[in-house]
C-alpha cells in the first residue's frame, strides 16, 4: 500500500522508511495497480482513447487525467491528483516524471514524442537483454527498437537480467560500449532510475557477456532456487 509521512513524503507500505511514522493511509495495492495500468496506458500509447492533449515532450495536465479517469470508469469515484503523485514518487524504476501539474511517463512510449531527458552521466557501459537466438542476430546488426520508438538499456548486468527474464528463462545480455556511441555522435538519454534510452544502437559497439560471469551466475541461481519453489508448492 502506499501512506503519506507528513514529514517524509509518499512512502510504500506500513510505516515510513525514515522515521517509522505510519502516515496517512492513501492507496491499497489493488488500487496502485490499477492506477498504474491506466497511466502506463495514457502516458505511454494512447492519451486520445481518454481525450487527454500531450504536448511534444509527453507531459499531460494531472487533473485533466484524474477527470477523464474517472468519467470512464466509475469505480475509480476515489482518485484525486495526489494519487498520481503517490503513485509516481513510490515507483522505484523511475516510470513517471511530476512536475507542478503536469506528468510524463519517462520511457517505453509508442507515441511520438521528442525527449528532453538527460544525457548527462552516462555509464560506460549499458546492457541489453534478449533470447539466445536474438542475441546472434543482435551482435552481427544491432538493436532496433521494435514497437517501441526507443531501445531500453539497462544499466547493470543484473537490471538487465531481470528484465529479460520477464521474456526469456535464461536470457543473454548484450553489453553495449557507450563510450564509443558518445565519442561518434550517437545520443543516449537517462530515463528511469536504471533505464538508459537511444534510437539504435550499431552492432560495433555490442559485444555478448559471457553466461558464466557472476552477476549473470547470481541471477540463474536465484532464478533456479524460485522456479524449484514454485514447483514444490503446485
Amino acid at each position: 500500500m502506499i501512506r503519506d509521512c507528513k514529514s517524509h513524503g509518499f512512502f510504500d507500505g506500513h510505516n515510513c522508511p525514515a522515521c517509522n511514522e505510519e502516515g496517512k493511509f492513501i492507496m491499497s495495492d489493488r488500487e496502485r495497480d490499477i492506477l498504474g495500468r491506466r497511466m502506463a496506458g495514457i502516458l505511454r500509447h494512447f492519451p486520445e482513447k481518454f481525450d487527454l492533449d500531450m504536448d511534444l515532450n509527453g507531459w499531460v495536465d494531472i487533473r485533466e487525467m484524474v477527470e477523464a479517469l474517472r468519467d470512464r470508469d466509475r469505480r475509480m469515484h476515489w482518485l484525486r491528483p495526489h494519487h498520481i503523485r503517490a503513485v509516481s514518487e513510490t515507483c522505484t524504476k523511475g516510470r513517471y516524471d511530476v512536475r507542478g501539474d503536469m506528468v510524463r511517463a519517462t520511457y517505453a512510449h509508442t507515441v511520438e514524442i521528442e525527449l528532453d531527458l538527460p544525457t548527462d552521466d552516462i555509464p560506460e557501459l549499458l546492457y541489453f537483454p534478449c533470447s539466445a537466438e536474438e542475441s546472434i542476430v543482435l551482435i552481427e546488426h544491432g538493436i532496433k527498437p521494435g514497437d517501441r520508438k526507443h531501445v531500453h538499456l539497462s544499466k547493470t548486468i543484473t537490471a538487465a537480467a531481470n528484465a529479460g527474464y520477464i521474456h526469456n528463462n535464461r536470457p543473454r545480455i548484450v553489453e553495449i560500449d557507450c563510450i564509443q556511441m558518445e565519442a561518434n555522435g550517437d545520443t543516449i538519454y537517462h530515463a528511469g532510475t536504471t533505464v538508459y534510452l537511444t534510437e539504435e544502437v550499431e552492432a560495433r559497439y555490442c559485444s555478448l557477456v559471457d553466461e558464466d560471469h557472476p552477476e549473470l551466475a547470481e541471477c540463474l541461481d536465484r532464478w533456479i532456487t524460485e522456479e524449484e519453489a514454485a514447483a514444490e508448492e503446485e
